[in-house]
């Protein structure tokens, strides 16, 4: 079981390795903060969704910017698409289960809003349905990948592919670079000098 454990955890090294040295992914990473720090100066939200881990991953990235991630600052206006069970559950019941971030983005997505979509495979058809409507309705889009990006690549302006088809070891770059994009448009939309605040543990 030591095993095991060594194993897996090299392999999690490795694909966070590659990450750490895939330039194209730190660009992608630095221009969708960028870009989201703009439309939220402009008054303009982020949307995030995603499937299981990545449904997890995306509440777990709104709550960053609406409550904190390290630094006590203004909340910044972000809403995760997985969270309500209603919604979810009518859209799956009265329509299918790949429209059930689709109609969301119809019902609350503007002009200059910014969609993130979250998937280790690129694939989820509910995420591609999103992506196509989002870019119809002039919403910056984003994905957050593995998989070489799937069919999500071809859609998204940004792309942020984990160089892996390992799904947990996609998933663990994933929440890293999650972490970073939240910090990367604190900077933007604060100032590069809030990078300089006292950081806070969480509770």
């Amino acid at each position: 079981m030591q095993d095991l454990v060594r194993k897996q955890l090299a392999q999690s090294i490795e694909t966070m390795t590659k990450v750490l040295n895939d330039e194209a992914i730190h660009t992608a990473v630095v221009e969708a903060g960028h870009l989201t720090a703009a439309a939220m100066k402009a008054g303009k939200k982020l949307m995030v969704c995603g499937n299981g881990g990545s449904a997890a991953d995306s509440q777990h990235l709104v709550a960053e910017f609406v409550s904190r991630l390290t630094v006590d600052r203004p909340a910044l206006r972000a809403v995760a698409l997985t969270t309500d069970s209603s919604i979810l559950t009518a859209i799956g019941n009265d329509y299918s289960y790949d429209n059930v971030f689709e109609r969301q983005v119809e019902a609350l997505g503007l002009e200059g809003d910014v969609l993130l979509a979250i998937s280790t495979s690129g694939n989820s058809k509910n995420c591609v349905k999103a992506l196509k409507l989002a870019k119809k309705l002039g919403i910056l889009t984003i994905a957050y990948t593995g998989n070489k990006g799937g069919a999500m690549a071809e859609l998204a302006d940004i792309n942020v592919i984990i160089p892996s088809d390992v799904t947990m070891n996609i998933q663990e770059s994933h929440l890293a670079l999650e972490h970073i994009y939240c910090m990367v448009v604190e900077r933007y939309y604060f100032g590069a000098d809030f990078g300089k605040k006292p950081q806070e543990l969480a509770e």
